[in-house]
């Protein structure tokens, strides 16, 4: 059974997909890599153009509007492409687009608050990503079926700590033990950057076996924006953890 905690590429990703014999029509690991790194580039772009706009007037209502539009265009557009997977080669672009206009605002808060403070996390996340991707081709992680049900556990433990948070803090209630800058929020920061970076491994697995099973050619966009997903969570996973470092201070 395929099994991952990313809900882009859940158990049901390749269930039913039709399998290519036309190999030139399948989906394949490096066609997926480089629709990766396309949609780096789209969600960098967009990310440089809010981040400069923060950084013309030095007013976080000057990027607000792009934040919230960011985050709820992403959240939109990456409901339809779960559920429209043939949409992936349009709407992933577009999915990066909107968290590149979110990415680049929330980065740039954190910037001006914490100089020098983008540079590590980014660097943390492509480290992250590269070191695991190493580990995960040499054989020494292996995506074990009680691996994935361990990851996909911790995955929806984590998001099930969020969804409180933000119903609690509709009634004006706060949990700063876990979010705040003591040692039990860098600890559970940590524990959750810790859990986003196992969910690359999934997401390897995952794409490798579609593109074993033949997957058509369109799922590589589709394993490109599920694997964007992880890193953008990873990333402002870590982006959280060194603000807590950094406030310590």
């Amino acid at each position: 059974m395929l099994r991952t905690a990313n809900p882009a590429l859940n158990d049901a990703t390749f269930k039913e997909l039709p399998y290519t014999a036309d190999k030139s029509n399948a989906m394949t690991i490096q066609g997926t890599v480089n629709k990766t790194a396309v949609l780096l580039l789209v969600l960098l772009i967009a990310s440089l153009w809010t981040w400069d706009k923060f950084f013309e007037t030095g007013n976080p209502a000057s990027v607000g509007m792009w934040i919230l539009a960011g985050a709820i265009g992403g959240f939109i557009v990456a409901m339809a492409t779960v559920f429209k997977k043939t949409w992936a080669p349009v709407t992933a672009p577009v999915y990066a687009a909107f968290e590149g206009l979110f990415l680049g605002g929330i980065s740039s808060v954190f910037e001006a608050r914490f100089p020098g403070i983008v540079i590590q996390a980014v660097g943390l996340t492509f480290g992250t990503l590269f070191a695991l991707l190493m580990a995960y081709k040499s054989g020494f992680i292996k995506a074990t079926e009680n691996f994935k049900l361990g990851v996909a556990a911790a995955t929806g433990g984590i998001a099930l700590v969020y969804v409180v948070t933000i119903l609690l803090g509709f009634f004006g209630v706060q949990i700063p033990m876990l979010h705040g800058s003591g040692v039990i929020g860098i600890g559970f920061s940590l524990f959750v950057v810790v859990i986003a970076a196992l969910n690359l491994v999934l997401d390897f697995d995952f794409i490798e076996n579609g593109a074993a099973a033949g997957a058509p050619k369109y799922m590589e966009w589709y394993g490109a924006f599920g694997l964007l997903v992880t890193l953008v969570w990873l990333y402002l996973e870590i982006l959280r953890l060194l603000s807590k470092l950094r406030g310590r201070d």
